[in-house]
């Protein structure tokens, strides 16, 4: 039977080579469709590689590095040995100059069914302890913002690579073709900048589209010229009919071109946008309760809690990837005490108040929200009330999209330093995001520049330990 079959199987590859090389590799021929074509959209929606357990993603990014040790990653032994020198070696290269060990100067507590630890600068995120994973031990490549930024968003610290928002939208397109698939809002414009919401060599169409920056605050952080009070809709389209057409014509005569294609795509979401985006961003038919939920009644959390709000929104909209960044706040290489207070004060009533609203909306079980900066500070002293950068063991928090509520996994070691049980890196916590999504982590590639690229580029494990 081997003998009369086994030319066979190289027909069998065969078939199966043409079948890889059949399938799309990117979305880009759609440079000739028509501008009213609602059937051939560059980010409609795409069916998944499985069974998705989530749809959409919230991203709360915090710029700087929150010490997980005085947060998340409660170390008894840090206290009981504060001043001692560390019983074993720093990591080779170090970003400053360390000392002896520092305690925490806040307590911790355990709090709910799961008995979690959580440090008194989270009150109120501790009353949501159940709904959350909470992974000990993550770490990363990099000790510098600008490449651990990089990292921690695109996959790469080294290379300008797509975002890992753009990759979703990339793989899964959107739910709302009147929105972008991916918003950022109130972006870092340091460490990397646009890079860590670029789509790269991604159809321009992936892209985040930022809401603001860094510095703007939350309220006058909205999309603008979203009204046209000049010109009637009707000579609008017509206006943009006649545009498009250049366009094509122009497309046709040179072949692809990605940043012109862009330009015909964001032409178009802009025109559909006008109807969607003023009702979006207008949150006064939010009720008091709501407002009150998210902190907008506090000078203190208004603006953190602003954006956690408008992110609720958006999620509920459809747009598939939404990031909130608490910029750039985080990096305490002295004054612990006083910056972490107060950057905690900021941020813990919004989140807590998503997170309810999230679950009580019916959202929380299939939009993911994790938590988390670039890295975690060092359990040893900068000065004498500072933490320096620590890429080498620190906490990020996951919440609904099908993982575990109440749930702790990983650890570092006695002191946290190092990633010591179940470690997952950055590559790993991607791989495990767009499982979640439903997209194999291995084979959502584009390939450019003579290879297929990924997200995880040759690694990424997924973590399904942490999966419901």
């Amino acid at each position: 039977m081997l003998r009369a079959s086994s030319l066979g199987f190289g027909s069998l590859a065969l078939a199966g080579l043409l079948a890889d090389e059949s399938r799309p590799a990117n979305r880009l021929s759609l440079s000739l469709r028509s501008p009213n074509s609602a059937s051939q959209q560059p980010l409609d929606p795409q069916a998944p590689h499985f069974q998705a357990r989530a749809k959409r993603v919230i991203f709360l990014f915090m710029h700087g590095g929150p010490s997980q040790v005085d947060t998340f990653d409660y170390k008894p032994l840090l206290q009981r040995d504060h001043g001692k020198p560390l019983p074993f070696s720093k990591p080779r290269i170090v970003s400053s100059e360390t000392g002896n060990l520092l305690r925490s100067p806040w307590s911790f507590r355990q709090h709910g069914q799961s008995g979690a630890w959580v440090s008194e600068l989270f009150p109120q995120v501790a009353k949501c302890v159940d709904d959350l994973c909470i992974v000990r031990s993550m770490h990363g490549s990099n000790s510098r913002h600008g490449g651990a930024l990089l990292e921690l968003h695109t996959g790469s610290d080294t290379f300008v690579r797509p975002s890992m928002g753009s990759w979703i939208t990339y793989g899964l397109g959107t739910e709302n073709q009147n929105l972008p698939g991916f918003i950022t809002i109130c972006p870092t414009l340091t460490h990397g900048g646009l890079n860590n919401w670029s789509s790269a060599f991604l159809p321009a169409a992936c892209q985040g589209t930022p809401i603001g920056n860094a510095g703007t605050p939350s309220e006058k952080a909205t999309i603008p010229f979203i009204t046209n009070h000049e010109t009637p809709r009707d000579v609008q389209r017509m206006e943009l009919d006649f545009l498009q057409t250049l366009n094509r014509e122009q497309l046709r005569r040179t072949g692809p071109d990605l940043a012109l294609e862009g330009r015909i795509d964001s032409f178009e979401l802009a025109f559909r946008m006008q109807l969607a985006a003023p009702e979006l961003q207008d949150i006064s038919g939010e009720s008091p309760e709501t407002l009150k939920l998210y902190g907008l009644d506090d000078a203190k959390t208004k603006n953190f809690g602003r954006q956690c709000l408008m992110a609720r929104r958006f999620a509920e909209r459809g747009v598939r990837f939404v990031q909130v960044t608490h910029s750039y706040k985080w990096d305490q290489h002295d004054q612990l005490k006083r910056d972490h207070t107060n950057n905690a004060a900021e941020v813990d009533k919004p989140i807590a108040g998503l997170i309810a609203d999230l679950k009580g909306r019916g959202l929380l079980d299939d939009t993911l929200v994790f938590w988390g900066g670039e890295f975690g500070r060092t359990p040893v002293a900068q000065g004498t009330d500072g933490r320096d950068h620590n890429p080498h063991g620190f906490t990020m928090w996951l919440a609904g999209g099908g993982v575990k509520g109440g749930m702790s996994y990983g650890a570092t070691d006695d002191y946290g330093y190092y990633a010591a049980e179940n470690k997952v890196h950055i590559h790993d916590l991607h791989a495990t995001i767009l499982h979640l999504l439903g997209l194999d982590h291995e084979k959502l590639t584009y390939r450019y520049s003579g290879r297929e690229f990924r997200l995880t580029d040759v690694y990424g494990r997924v973590v399904k330990e942490i999966f419901a």
